[in-house]
């Protein structure tokens, strides 16, 4: 243990590295989820069916054949990046999926009389959209978008899988350096816990805020 406790400072620096995949992914895939179902609920055809088909694909896609297709598929078409960027962007894709029926069901929690009323008076679809329909549905479903960004932190771990130094992969390092894999797996969920206790027990008070709210 006090070998172990002596690499403290790379799990540090590997719970750094965590938090950067979490919360870019997680951005990128918010502001992604927001357009799929703006086209979702929209009027044209095609892009409602654009984003069913980019919904149903992420989903039914296991996310690691996913990573591994972006990472060793796309050089071969001439697309290079990093393989933080890889990881950025394949967990904000695919979690847009997530996001996007998340919202989805907020948008249809929104009283239709509402919409109906915002029409009546002159409000364009994308008037009615921005101004009365995804504040409500944004509102309505904090909860479980705070439960995909707890689970974007432990998806984030899917980085390890092609080397990119979060917790999982610094703690694979050590194992293979100490040969103690107890202790080290140990103290990665030590480090992963860190940071989901917190945020879980935040949203749920979060949650119980926006009840009484409501």
């Amino acid at each position: 243990m006090d070998s172990l406790l002596s690499f403290g400072w790379r799990f540090i620096e590997g719970m750094g590295v965590t938090i950067e995949l979490t919360v870019l992914s997680f951005a990128m895939a918010f502001v992604l989820g927001v357009t799929l179902t703006v086209m979702a609920v929209g009027p044209l055809a095609p892009l409602r069916w654009f984003a069913a088909a980019y919904v149903e694909i992420m989903r039914m896609t296991p996310l690691l054949a996913l990573l591994l297709l972006f990472v060793f598929g796309l050089p071969k078409l001439g697309f290079m990046y990093s393989l933080v960027t890889s990881s950025v962007l394949v967990l904000g894709f695919y979690t847009a999926a997530w996001i996007a029926e998340v919202l989805r069901a907020g948008v249809n929690a929104v009283p239709a009389g509402q919409i109906e009323a915002a029409r009546s008076i002159g409000m364009t679809f994308m008037q009615v959209l921005v101004n009365v329909v995804l504040p409500q549905a944004v509102r309505t479903v904090i909860p479980p978008l705070g439960n995909l960004f707890v689970n974007q932190i432990k998806a984030s771990s899917i980085a390890a899988a092609i080397g990119v130094f979060d917790i999982t992969y610094t703690a694979q390092r050590i194992n293979f350096e100490t040969a103690q894999a107890v202790p080290t797996f140990a103290a990665a969920m030590f480090a992963y816990l860190v940071l989901t206790i917190p945020l879980g027990l935040y949203m749920r008070r979060l949650e119980q805020q926006l009840a009484v709210t409501r």
